[in-house]
């Protein structure tokens, strides 16, 4: 509560997307070491030396949104419901404790929580659902026989697409030098490629390569990248949640027989699919569970443009855990009725 950031939006390293002119570096003056030596703790002064550390009941969100729903009523043995719904939620502090990594858990500016004001990581554009229903049921003046063992079946299904969630690009360095590297963005290149990132090379005011307090600016490693880190004593210019995980494209479907013992007793057994058609589908966490995904689970490392499994989320490479594709489940099930 008590920590600056040093970077501001009028003292801080330039980020140039390819190598400047040496005349560029040479007339700039303000370096990484003249940034880090200012103070972060406007406390200090008054003897409160460490940082003070609380969780703020503070928030702000905004939801709009336009739903429609058609149902057909139950004749001839089938209905359905089909729904639709257009939101969008705004916030500026989704998670603050760390129940994900796809969202930073603190803001990177610690003094300004408004900046964090960004299309929530529970902003979901556009949902899609159609919920058929049909039982089949031949031989409903048959016998008892006939009805039971030949009709009675129900076959049911969810179709569901919907817009993907979107996680926060991070430089995972602490880019704006107050202690803490958790939130820092990275910088956003509006003429890069989509889904490529980069790291940087600091260069002093003689156009060398450096790693120090003399560094002057920083310069892309790869100029037609989206997503450029912020070095240290860098602005980031990315906001939350601008990198968009798989969308949801998924049919579950269910088969029930159903035996009527007597009219107050009945059987029912059944087996039900799950993404029916094994479409892969990395929606950061689970299809058909409200259960949140582990964040011991999976590294950080394709959400930092510099790591080489930036965007990786669906790979599973050896240095980076993945989410679940969410594949076919199958699942038997047995109600007995009374």
């Amino acid at each position: 509560m008590n920590i600056l950031s040093r970077v501001t939006p009028t003292d801080f390293l330039p980020t140039f997307y390819s190598m400047p002119d040496p005349s560029v570096l040479a007339g700039l003056t303000k370096t990484l070491g003249d940034i880090s030596a200012k103070t972060s703790n406007y406390m200090a002064t008054y003897g409160l030396t460490n940082s003070i550390v609380g969780y703020h009941p503070w928030g702000n969100s905004r939801y709009n949104g336009l739903q429609v729903q058609v149902n057909k009523r139950y004749s001839n043995n089938f209905s359905y419901i089909l729904a639709y719904t257009w939101s969008h939620n705004f916030d500026d502090s989704t998670a603050t404790n760390f129940s994900t990594i796809l969202s930073p858990r603190r803001a990177q500016d610690f003094q300004n929580l408004r900046a964090e004001w960004a299309s929530s990581a529970l902003d979901r554009r556009h949902r899609f659902t159609f919920t058929p229903i049909y039982d089949f049921k031949p031989f409903q003046n048959g016998n008892w026989m006939m009805k039971n063992v030949i009709g009675n079946w129900s076959v049911s299904g969810t179709y569901t697409f919907q817009s993907p969630e979107y996680a926060t690009v991070q430089s995972g360095v602490d880019s704006n030098l107050n202690g803490d590297s958790a939130g820092d963005r990275a910088i956003i290149n509006p003429a890069g490629s989509a889904n490529i990132g980069s790291g940087v090379t600091g260069y002093n005011a003689a156009g060398q390569v450096s790693t120090g307090s003399d560094i002057v600016a920083y310069v892309a490693n790869n100029s037609s990248a989206r997503y450029i880190v912020a070095g240290k004593g860098a602005r980031s210019n990315g906001g939350r949640n601008t990198f968009p995980l798989d969308h949801t494209n998924n049919f579950d479907v269910s088969l029930t027989k159903r035996i009527n013992i007597t009219e107050r007793f009945r059987f029912d057994i059944g087996a039900q699919a799950f993404n029916l058609f094994n479409h892969a589908q990395f929606v950061g966490g689970y299809l058909n569970d409200v259960n949140p995904y582990s964040t011991a689970s999976i590294s950080r490392a394709f959400l930092v443009p510099s790591s080489s499994s930036f965007g990786a989320y669906n790979q599973g490479t050896p240095d980076i855990g993945f989410f679940p594709s969410n594949s076919r489940a199958l699942q038997l099930v047995a109600h007995f009725v009374f």
